[in-house]
């Protein structure tokens, strides 16, 4: 255990700091399997009301994934390469036939 006050006092900042990033990063990683499982569902049964609830979880993803790289919880390009991922996972369900004349 540290004997000089500075020391003492960045070891509880340190600790309180782990604990908020944890928390974020938790909340993030949940909020991302819950999208995932959405897409899932939207893909089996692709109709307005499993769209929505698709939409839904991803913007509550975003904002806290955004939230967490502000509070630099998170590193911006970490966060980013999260959001990817999210709109990736999405994308096969919506091709247009532009997309897919210009694939060919």
């Amino acid at each position: 255990m540290a004997n000089i006050k500075s020391a003492i006092k960045r070891i509880e900042v340190a600790e309180r700091n782990r604990l908020r990033n944890k928390s974020y990063k938790s909340a993030v990683k949940t909020l991302m399997k819950n999208y995932f499982a959405a897409v899932e569902k939207y893909a089996s049964n692709p109709n307005e009301d499993n769209l929505t609830e698709v939409n839904q979880r991803m913007a509550a993803a975003y904002s806290k994934i955004d939230k967490a790289v502000k509070h630099r919880v998170l590193h911006r390009n970490n966060g980013a390469h999260k959001k990817a991922r999210l709109a990736k996972a999405l994308k096969p369900y919506f091709s247009t036939p532009e997309a897919q004349a210009s694939a060919s």
